[in-house]
């Protein structure tokens, strides 16, 4: 009798330039979604795979999510964000290091609809000067969702990501 096979889908979501693109790329090993400096160069769900013998992770990278959405570009791109987390089995929220802003709240108020599971990705960890303030910063962020986990990474070195 052959093992059981699974499949699961992923959300990436976050604000502009957290590093939602360099984190799918590390994962699977390859670049699969562009990066750049700019805000908003991804503008269309970009969907990365992960096979291995017994399961299958399908990661959706989703365009950064705006709070201040008046042309219709950036609504289109808040639209292919939050319907990525519709039908997935988990969702990742990338921030950036020790900062929460306004628009990380309202990525993360849109996730709260969804059933999914959601992991709190603290991206850019390399680059903090302070560590000693990741762990006060991780405590205060425990109370924003009921995250499944907070995990700091680094997308760019690949600290934390497998």
């Amino acid at each position: 009798m052959a093992a059981p096979q699974y499949c699961g889908y992923v959300a990436i979501v976050g604000r502009p330039n957290v590093g939602k693109s360099t984190l799918l790329n590390k994962i699977l090993g390859q670049k699969i979604s562009i990066t750049s400096r700019k805000p908003q160069t991804t503008r269309h769900q970009v969907m990365g795979i992960d096979t291995h013998e017994q399961y299958q992770t399908v990661f959706v990278d989703t365009p950064g999510v705006q709070r201040k959405h008046d042309s219709a570009i950036h609504r289109y791109m808040n639209k292919a964000a939050t319907s990525a987390m519709l039908d997935v089995d988990v969702v990742v929220l990338v921030v950036d290091r020790l900062q929460w802003t306004e628009e990380d709240a309202f990525v993360a108020a849109s996730i709260k609809p969804t059933e999914a599971p959601v992991i709190l990705a603290i991206n850019k960890v390399d680059r903090l000067v302070e560590k000693a303030r990741l762990l006060p910063h991780i405590q205060s962020l425990a109370s924003e969702l009921s995250w499944a986990d907070i995990i700091p990474v680094s997308a760019k070195s690949g600290h934390n990501v497998d």
